[in-house]
């Protein structure tokens, strides 16, 4: 721990240089310093749905659907 401490600007180029680093405690592993990446994003729309959805599911509720939704 105290090494990573003093040394973590050097640990940090290894680790973008791709390289795993783990951290130890009385040494027992306590963390692993792994390069960054960024995941990317779903496109909008890009969600698979098992089925097609049914039109109704549109349609305005009816009061009695607005009641047990606590909405009237």
């Amino acid at each position: 721990m105290h090494e990573a401490k003093t040394h973590l600007s050097r640990l940090l180029r290894r680790v973008a240089a791709g390289e795993e680093i783990v951290i130890a405690r009385g040494g027992k592993p306590v963390a692993r310093l792994v390069r960054y990446t960024r995941k990317e994003r779903a496109a909008l729309g890009s969600l698979k749905l098992p089925g097609p959805i049914d039109p109704a599911a549109f349609d305005p509720m009816t009061d009695d659907e607005l009641r047990e939704w606590g909405l009237l």
